[in-house]
């Protein structure tokens, strides 16, 4: 993969964590900030997608009552936005941090 030189400013404080931490791990500051980005953007995503999942958990009835009623094999009168089939959702929690 080619590489890019990207310089940031950040001050004496930061500069010392990271060349301890970077030491610390073996490896050079650089390294040590490439990881630190890709962690962070993996982090990202791994929240989405959790999220995404427990949301799925929370409402998947609310879904499978609706697509049985849009399609005439659940309680309503089959016609989508009628009054037979508008619930309230749930309340949703709060999301979960990562661990």
């Amino acid at each position: 993969m080619a590489k890019t030189q990207l310089n940031v400013r950040v001050d004496e404080g930061t500069a010392r964590v990271a060349r301890e931490r970077a030491l610390a791990r073996g490896i050079s500051v650089n390294r040590y900030i490439e990881e630190l980005v890709r962690q962070d953007a993996g982090e990202t995503g791994r929240t989405f997608v959790e999220a995404a999942a427990d949301f799925m958990k929370q409402y998947a009835s609310v879904f499978a009552e609706e697509s049985a009623e849009a399609h005439g094999t659940g309680p309503g009168d089959g016609r989508r936005g009628s009054s037979a089939s508008v619930r309230p959702l749930p309340e949703a929690g709060p999301p979960h941090p990562a661990p």
